[in-house]
């Protein structure tokens, strides 16, 4: 399969909620179904996406149209698309309402989306997007997490910033988002996809951010772990899995003595009598 395709079918595939534990995979070349990419590929030139990337950022920062003369083609379209829903979203108050109005404006992007991983894939470069981080951004937000990774990726491969409105580089927003996600699922009684938390923790591994940031990645997949392996394995099996928990708790704690893992710790600590270093990994490092 081309690197193409993996793009275009991981993204279609995020549309599907990554909050379940179980993932059930589509089987390629079934009947009936509609091409992934059923437009042509976005192809403006880089000084033409600049032009309209530029105009699109300042609308949203200052209310106000894009010119006219941009044009009408897909590109443009997409932009005044984003500026026109960047502005509904700013006049709702309630956040639960603004991730209701995301999952509806969603699929309005999708084939572009596809279409702009496609064209990165097949030659390998791409340009500043207003619109990719956006739609990384509201597939956290609506709980699209495989999507969302898919994009970081993308963005990482490429070099591209977010837009200074979110204040975050691409691997701290990802991090900190996707863990404070799973650290409230948790917290409820509910599962979290432990493989989205240690993809994260690949695709950010050689990343700066801050200390406190990380931790929660590493508390999320620490208590991930061991309630995996609580409601998954036997007694007698959980012992391996319990020790890779505590290695990502104490290196939680190790990170930000505030993390509130403590408590965890202790836990995994006397179910696995600590005191014996062989039943439990050490903590990870970082880059490592």
């Amino acid at each position: 399969m081309s690197p193409a395709r993996q793009h275009r079918d991981r993204f279609a595939a995020s549309a599907k909620p990554d909050h379940t534990s179980t993932v059930v995979a589509a089987q390629e070349g079934e009947g009936g179904q509609e091409p992934l990419l059923a437009s042509p590929i976005v192809s403006a030139s880089p000084a033409r996406l600049h032009t309209l990337q530029h105009a699109a950022r300042a609308a949203i920062e200052e209310p106000a149209a894009l010119d006219p003369s941009l044009g009408e083609g897909p590109d443009a379209q997409i932009m005044l698309r984003l500026v026109h829903d960047m502005r509904r979203l700013k006049a709702i108050q309630s956040i639960e309402k603004k991730i209701e109005a995301k999952r509806e404006m969603l699929p309005a992007y999708r084939e572009w989306v596809m279409a702009r991983l496609a064209a990165a894939a097949e030659a390998g470069k791409t340009v500043a997007d207003e619109v990719i981080p956006t739609i990384m951004v509201w597939l956290i937000d609506v709980g699209e997490y495989r999507g969302a990774v898919e994009l970081a990726e993308y963005m990482l491969l490429h070099d591209l910033p977010m837009p200074a409105r979110y204040q975050r580089t691409t691997p701290a927003l990802v991090t900190e988002e996707i863990a404070t996600a799973a650290i409230k699922a948790q917290g409820a009684g509910q599962r979290f996809d432990l493989g989205i938390l240690t993809d994260v923790e690949i695709l950010t591994a050689d990343a700066d951010m801050h200390d406190q940031i990380r931790a929660k990645l590493y508390k999320a997949i620490g208590q991930e772990t061991a309630l995996a392996a609580e409601a998954l394995l036997p007694a007698d099996d959980q012992r391996p899995a319990f020790g890779k928990a505590l290695g990502a708790l104490r290196r939680a704690h190790q990170l930000d003595e505030r993390a509130g893992v403590k408590g965890n710790i202790k836990k995994l600590e006397k179910l696995l009598d600590a005191g014996t270093p062989a039943t439990t990994e050490p903590a990870p490092q970082q880059g490592a």
